[in-house]
């Protein structure tokens, strides 16, 4: 019979321990200076104390009443916890707060031990935390003799059937190893700052888990009013199978003559182009298109807010705002710099899971960049997206601004062509003295398109696609060249004008 875990109380946190901490055994905590540790123990015996459990901190770190006091900031109520307090082990003449290795002449160890073995009998705790053990490690000069002491300890509550977290510094771990060696697993916490220096990247990691699997890796982290949250570093892969796709159209007649129907369900699609050129505009198309066909869609929105969105859309005539009212669509505003690439992930995945979304937009690609590239590979992590959404077969559109407005063809600067299924490429062009925009379909892995140029229009009744561009060439450099004078594709103006 497999044991049950026992829930850390923490968000995330008991995915990646494979379903939370094993019953009867020990924990190492490690963590320099405010990388959390004191916060993820409290909530721990916080959430542990809810389910009656018996909890018992003993600490060496700070005074009982700072603990409680700094437990409120997060609403977490103690009184069901029994705090032991040693931190007033020290003699009286050193500096408040101040974390000192004693000798065995100013603190005498077996004194310490018996006391802790003394609150152990006392309080019989199902759940115990000590802050710090490093203190224990202070005490010891004799490594022989802290060995036998930890791994004792180690061997008690586990005889008691108590599940401990044992805080301690990586300094000292790094020193001596005994500690780990004793202990069932070691989760280490970590604080770091990024290579731009923007963004603050607390991470937590798994480094044992005796008589358990768990997930690998950094895992991101975050402290807020509510305490700590974790977000599963999860690896998307696909799904081996074959199944019946259906067409999402954009209701624009010309484009949806051109895409042979529309791009299918399940993929990835690009929309590339220059500032201004309709990128967004033409995502939404599709978007509320589906939304009209029974899908549910979320816009995941980098740059442009609702407000500008919505006043844009009544512009044109697409009613964004009737598909927010009636529930199939969201729109969800991402600040730069305030979200992990794994938190951002977990939000498209609640969205597909308890929103019931299948379609989706990222707006921007350059915004997404902006935001994640903090925190590693911007293509690894849109890579990992992507495959989650196609193995959940739903679809998604991701808009990319190019900087180069006419030129050589590049559809994206961050070079992530290559994970989309569909690429729709949309460009300015010079005909006969005026800019037009120019769309095509470069890419479709599933099924036929038609590899045509036909001109994008932005009109108050919405998006049009007239039909094929002929007898022009060069339309993709910005600066086209004709073959005849009589050109069929110039405005009714411009020939009247050759006449």
């Amino acid at each position: 019979m497999k044991n049950e875990r026992i829930s850390t109380g923490i968000k995330g946190l008991n995915e990646i321990l494979g379903g939370g901490f094993m019953p009867s055994s020990s924990y190492l905590i490690v963590g320099g200076p405010g990388t959390g540790k004191t916060v993820l123990s409290l909530q721990f015996l916080s959430e542990s104390a809810k389910r009656k459990a018996r909890c018992l901190l003993i600490t060496f770190a700070e005074p009982e009443e700072t603990i409680r006091r700094n437990a409120a900031v997060f609403g977490w109520d103690l009184s069901g916890i029994t705090i032991v307090d040693f931190s007033k082990t020290a003699p009286e003449d050193l500096a408040s707060g101040e974390y000192t290795v004693f000798s065995p002449s100013e603190v005498e160890t077996e004194p310490v031990w018996k006391r802790i073995y003394q609150a152990l009998e006392a309080h019989a705790p199902e759940r115990l935390v000590i802050d710090s053990a490093t203190y224990l490690r202070y005490l010891s000069t004799d490594e022989y003799q802290y060995r036998k002491q930890i791994q004792g300890l180690a061997n008690q509550l586990s005889a008691k059937k108590c599940l401990s977290l044992l805080l301690f510094e990586p300094i000292e771990l790094e020193k001596d190893n005994a500690l780990a060696l004793a202990v069932d697993g070691v989760l280490t916490l970590r604080n770091d700052i990024s290579e731009n220096q923007l963004a603050e990247i607390r991470t937590v990691e798994i480094n044992k888990m005796r008589g358990s699997s768990f997930m690998s890796g950094r895992h991101p982290l975050r402290i807020t009013r509510q305490g700590v949250t974790v977000w599963p570093h999860r690896i998307a892969t696909l799904k081996k199978y074959a199944y019946e796709r259906k067409h999402l159209a954009s209701g624009i007649a010309g484009l949806d003559q051109m895409l042979a129907g529309g791009v299918h369900t399940g993929t990835c699609t690009l929309i590339s182009g220059p500032a201004g050129a309709g990128k967004t505009t033409l995502a939404l198309q599709f978007l509320i298109t589906a939304a009209a066909n029974g899908h549910k869609g979320v816009i995941y929105t980098f740059e442009e807010g609702l407000a500008s969105m919505l006043e844009r859309c009544n512009a044109l005539s697409i009613p964004l705002e009737k598909r927010l009212e009636d529930g199939s669509l969201l729109v969800r505003e991402i600040n730069p710099l305030e979200r992990y690439p794994d938190e951002f992930l977990e939000m498209l995945r609640q969205d597909m899971e308890k929103n019931s979304a299948d379609v989706f937009i990222l707006d921007s690609l350059r915004g997404y960049n902006l935001a994640m590239e903090a925190f590693g590979s911007v293509i690894t992590n849109m890579q990992n997206i992507i495959n989650y959404v196609r193995r959940n077969r739903a679809s998604l559109f991701i808009v990319n601004e190019q900087e180069k407005i006419t030129g050589d063809l590049q559809i994206t600067d961050l070079g992530v062509s290559y994970v989309a299924d569909n690429v729709i490429l949309i460009r300015y062009a010079e005909v006969y003295g005026q800019v037009i925009k120019v769309i095509n379909c470069l890419k479709k892995r599933l099924g036929n398109h038609q590899p045509e140029l036909r001109e994008l229009k932005i009109t108050e009744q919405g998006l049009e696609v007239g039909d094929k561009l002929v007898n022009l060439r060069g339309l993709l450099t910005g600066v086209p060249t004709h073959d005849t004078a009589k050109d069929q594709t110039a405005p009714a103006g411009e020939k009247a004008h050759e006449k």
